[in-house]
């Protein structure tokens, strides 16, 4: 298996806009450049594991955070990426949000018959 760099990067990218920061800002915070920040971004570079760890600690989230959806069965694989588009929405657009989802959800589960993998959780 290999390691979604483009995956990665989008999540810094999502994470930095829902916290308010300019890539400038972030790389202020971690000391390094604007260029690399972006490079980090559009994965034109990979990240060093302690790369990824001060941009964790410089964005208040855990490395899981940035690695969400690298990992196969990851229970948690779209956890930060609802998280970040409900904090994006007003509370209208929330409750919308929670009945559609809430909606498919339930005929998901009522017509789980007819998934080729039931039973899988």
């Amino acid at each position: 298996m290999s390691v979604n760099f483009k995956h990665i990067g989008r999540r810094v990218k999502e994470i930095r806009h829902a916290k308010g920061l300019s890539q400038a800002e972030l790389a202020e915070q971690i000391d390094m450049s604007v260029p690399y920040i972006s490079l980090i971004e559009t994965a034109a570079k990979k990240a060093s594991l302690s790369t990824l760890i001060l941009i964790a600690n410089a964005l208040g989230v855990t490395v899981d955070a940035l690695l969400s959806g690298n990992q196969t069965n990851d229970a948690a694989e779209y956890y930060c990426d609802l998280v970040c588009l409900i904090n994006d929405c007003n509370n209208y657009e929330r409750r919308i949000i929670f009945e559609v989802a809430s909606v498919t959800k339930k005929s998901l589960r009522d017509n789980s018959r007819l998934h080729p993998y039931f039973g899988e959780t």
